[in-house]
Parts: structure tokens; C-alpha cells; sequence
């Protein structure tokens, strides 16, 4: 049976939901992603163009490339970019990233605003990375974003879902997907994203730096699919006091 659970995005449909960032490029991170987690989306940082055009190169025919504004610190630096990666022949997908901020290289929100309007506007697919913030994803949302890409904690720290309740105010507040980008650095992490009712999980750092990259792109994987899986579920009740017996009482133990 053909699985109907796919994420739609640019009027794509995609059976996975692990998306590679690609920050920390290597050709076995690239092979692992999408042999291992088979990942079908892929992002390139157009700025950095030596370095672009190497992983251009490298990313197998029927993954998506999504480029992103990586290094971009206005509005109109990101609106060219976007520009110039769709000369390239990239497409009209744009992961939008406007982080004047270089200690902790937070995004800024009102900037990503304002360029997802103008570049949604030119019929671009914008999927703008933000923190997480209800208004501003609301307004993103009315600005013509096709997803929604809150961090879970800060780039490359791997230390999960520290935003995770204003995170969740999303996913329950907007009807768009929301993907969990940065931050994300075990599949115990992706998976909880996933049972949150995230769409889909994007991470880099979490694989490129593991010691056996391969397997733990396949750990990746596995985590996404297994959150994906108990969020469609539906989790059990919790039980705020006591205890119960997980299976009925006998008839002896009832007397």
C-alpha cells in the first residue's frame, strides 16, 4: 500500500521527514543522509559559494535542494540571495535565515518578516528559520510562509528542545508545517519533536559530529519515523496521582 503519510511542501510531497542542514559538509554526511536517514531534502548555503557549488555537486538526482540565506544579515542581503540561488537553477524553495547576531546567532524575527512577505510575494516557497514566537509565526503564516523552522536551542549545541513549550504554542496555534531546526542532536530529541506533532525535524550537527556518522544518521531516521508514529497514535492518558494495574484483576484478588 502506497503510504499517504507524506509532508507537502511546494506543492512537493516528501515520504521523509528528516531534512539535512549541511552547515558541516562532507561527502559522508551527504551519503549518510541520504542513504542511512534517507533524507530527500537538503539544504545549501548559497553565500558561500566554493563551498555550494561543492555540495551542488555532490547531492544525488531526486533530493531537493533547499537553499538557504545562511550568513545574511538584512533583509535585502537574503532577498538576493534568494535571487541568485534561484539563477542557479535551485528552484523556487528558500530556507529564509536573517541572523545579524554572531554570538549567539539568533534570527532575527522581524527582519525574516519582512523578507518571507517580499519573497513569498515573488512566488517563492519561503520557509523562514525563527525563534520561536507565536506572533511572529502567525504573521510569517499571513506574510505567505509554506512552513514554519523555530529552533529547539541554540545552532550547533546540540542540546535539544529548550524552547520546547513555545514550540508546541505553534504547532497548536498554526495550521502550517512546523519543522524543528537547530538544536537537535540525538534521535531521542527528534523523536520527542516529533511526538509533539512536528512535521518534520532538520538537523546537522547531531550527525556530522557523532562518531560513527552512518549509524547515526540511520539512528536519526528511526527516531523521526518512531515520534512520527506515537504522535499519530495518539500517546496514552497520564495519571496525575497513584497507580494503576496495567492489566485486570484476577477474581481471587477482587474477594
Amino acid at each position: 500500500m502506497e503510504n499517504e503519510d507524506y509532508l507537502e511542501l511546494g506543492g512537493k510531497k516528501f515520504t521523509s521527514r528528516y531534512i539535512l542542514g549541511s552547515g558541516k559538509y562532507s561527502e559522508e554526511l551527504i551519503d549518510a543522509a541520504v542513504n542511512s536517514a534517507k533524507a530527500e531534502m537538503i539544504t545549501v548555503a548559497i553565500r558561500y559559494s566554493e563551498k555550494a557549488a561543492g555540495i551542488l555537486k555532490h547531492i544525488p538526482e531526486g533530493v531537493t535542494i533547499l537553499p538557504n540565506t545562511s550568513g545574511c544579515v538584512t533583509v535585502e542581503e537574503a532577498v538576493n540571495t534568494a535571487h541568485i540561488a534561484r539563477e542557479m537553477g535551485c528552484g523556487n524553495f528558500i530556507k529564509l535565515e536573517i541572523i545579524p547576531d554572531r554570538k549567539y546567532l539568533l534570527p532575527n524575527n522581524e527582519a525574516t518578516l519582512q523578507a518571507t512577505k517580499i519573497l513569498a510575494d515573488e512566488g517563492f516557497t519561503v520557509l523562514p528559520y525563527m525563534y520561536p514566537d507565536l506572533y511572529f509565526a502567525k504573521a510569517m503564516r499571513d506574510a505567505g510562509a509554506a512552513a514554519i523552522m523555530p529552533l529547539g536551542s541554540l545552532i550547533g549545541s546540540n542540546k535539544g528542545l529548550e524552547t520546547k513549550k513555545f514550540i508546541q504554542l505553534i504547532i497548536d496555534e498554526i495550521d502550517l508545517p512546523v519543522i524543528v531546526d537547530a538544536g537537535i542532536g540525538v534521535p531521542s530529541q527528534a523523536a520527542e519533536a516529533m511526538e509533539m506533532g512536528a512535521a518534520a525535524v532538520m538537523a546537522n550537527t547531531g550527525v556530522a559530529t557523532a562518531n560513527d556518522i552512518v549509524l547515526m544518521a540511520k539512528a536519526f531516521k528511526l527516531g523521526i519515523e518512531a515520534g512520527r508514529a506515537a504522535y499519530l497514535a495518539g500517546p496514552g492518558r497520564v495519571l496525575e496521582k497513584g497507580a494503576t494495574p496495567s492489566s485486570p484483576k484476577r477474581d481471587d484478588e477482587s474477594k
